[in-house]
């Protein structure tokens, strides 16, 4: 049954959930998105993806800065909607919002809640050592990621995901997700089911702290932050490639079966194998100098040369 809706996203990721809503046949009544923001050198003003495919379908796009004003939520609630339908929004939705639509508003969530409630569940997932995440779609409250959940899909966490490969299969199961919740929410067919009271996370935003690599820490888990801030914003260690040392983004690495016994950061060959602080060894695959474009470790090798013994830093 057709619904009229509210789609509420701004990152890539919702886009997917947008383009499977409208092709199942549902009412886009409106489009909520962040307001555009400078990009690129020029600086220039530039819409979210959401807000860019929606004007490019020729829907009506919204871009308060907040929803907490009267005059917002009267509008919102002016356009009489069955659901609202939230991806990645990344505005807090005041309770007069959440009320406003007849079966209340769906949020598409990367996580398998309570695990990763917040902002960042894909990147914290991959860091965590998770070997398994999913997309539940969950029924808005007041709290944090705390309402009930509606339906859930799951898919396994490997040992060659990045959050950027994690992102795209999400993405892709959130739009196989999204109607079917929807369906089910409207007939009855799905009921909502509070989340557990234990296991709750918290995927607090990506900083600067995140990205820089200790060496000292177990190679698993280094492992782990490299593929999980993979492609963006990239963990990062320093390297003197002759002319004093550089930042290095690291985009992807391997977990070795090595054990050493050499200083954590050292290179114990000269295929780019370090030495980390339990003994183990993490080999680096993917790299990106300042300025330079991403290389596998062979490229980069060609043109940056790391003798055995070399110190990260």
């Amino acid at each position: 049954m057709p619904l009229r809706i509210a789609f509420m996203g701004s990152p890539g990721i919702a886009l997917g959930v947008l383009e499977a809503l409208i092709a199942a046949g549902h009412e886009i009544a409106c489009v909520y998105s962040q307001p555009p923001r400078p990009a690129g050198r020029g600086q220039k003003l530039t819409p979210t993806p959401v807000h860019a495919f929606a004007e490019a379908r020729g829907l009506e796009v919204r871009t308060p800065k907040s929803l907490k004003k009267p005059e917002e939520q009267e509008a919102f609630a002016a356009l009489n909607l069955d659901a609202a339908v939230v991806v990645a929004y990344g505005l807090i939705l005041p309770q007069p919002i959440l009320d406003a639509p007849r079966l209340g508003c769906l949020n598409m969530h990367a996580s398998i809640l309570p695990r990763w409630r917040g902002a960042a569940p894909i990147q914290r997932a991959i860091m965590a050592g998770d070997t398994e995440t999913g997309v539940d779609a969950m029924m808005m409250e007041a709290g944090l990621d705390t309402g009930a959940v509606l339906a859930c899909v799951r898919t396994s966490i490997t040992a060659q995901d990045t959050a950027g490969t994690l992102h795209d299969r999400l993405a892709a199961l959130a739009a196989e997700l999204a109607p079917r919740a929807l369906a089910g929410l409207a007939d009855g067919s799905l009921k909502p089911v509070p989340q557990a009271g234990e296991g709750m996370t918290y995927a607090r935003k990506i900083t600067g702290e995140d990205q820089r690599i200790d060496w000292t820490k177990p190679a698993a888990e280094i492992d782990c932050q490299i593929r999980g801030l993979s492609p963006a914003p990239g963990a990062w260690c320093e390297a003197d490639l002759g002319q004093g040392p550089v930042r290095l983004k690291v985009l992807f690495s391997e977990l070795t079966d090595h054990a050493t016994v050499a200083v954590p950061g050292a290179l114990i060959d000269d295929r780019l194998s370090v030495a980390c602080g339990d003994g183990r060894v993490v080999r680096l695959l993917r790299l990106q100098k300042p300025g330079g474009k991403p290389l596998a470790a062979r490229e980069f090798l060609a043109g940056s040369p790391l003798p055995e013994g070399a110190l990260l830093g």
